[in-house]
């Protein structure tokens, strides 16, 4: 295994706290959302920061399939929208993913199969797999 890439970043005061990047780009505060028992402030949450990064990682991973495949697609108008559940049940607390791929020009074969292709190289899919639920839906245009 070779790595080739490694980011830290400090999170202090749990989730009404601020997380900051070794290297400087993250610097954020926290809140707890409201639904949660927050006070809703104006700070970001794990939940979204997730998101974010499953959302890109996966954009990258469709990416990296279309290319592999000889797939043109429009790397500028390609989109992921990653919606993370922090939910609860009778065992405790999870979090559940639905990703929105959009993928313009490709047809709904194709889109579903680089898709699926995604969802098998994506690193953050790989960490989530047998985990959480991770729903995938392909957006088409109309």
């Amino acid at each position: 295994m070779k790595t080739l890439y490694e980011a830290t970043t400090t999170a202090v005061g749990g989730r009404k706290g601020n997380v900051k990047s070794e290297d400087g780009p993250i610097d954020f505060n926290l809140s707890v959302p409201k639904s949660m028992g927050g006070d809703g402030g104006d700070g970001a949450n794990p939940e979204q920061f997730f998101g974010a990064a499953y959302a890109a990682c996966f954009g990258g991973a469709i990416q990296s399939v279309a290319k592999n495949e000889g797939i043109e697609i429009n790397d500028e108008e390609l989109s992921v929208t990653a919606t993370i559940g922090f939910c609860k049940d009778d065992d405790g607390f999870f979090l559940e993913a639905t990703l929105d791929c959009y993928i313009p020009g490709v047809d709904l074969e194709t889109g579903e199969d680089l898709v699926e292709k995604a969802h098998e190289a994506c690193p953050f899919s790989k960490a989530t797999r047998d985990n959480i639920t991770v729903t995938l839906n392909l957006l088409l245009d109309e």
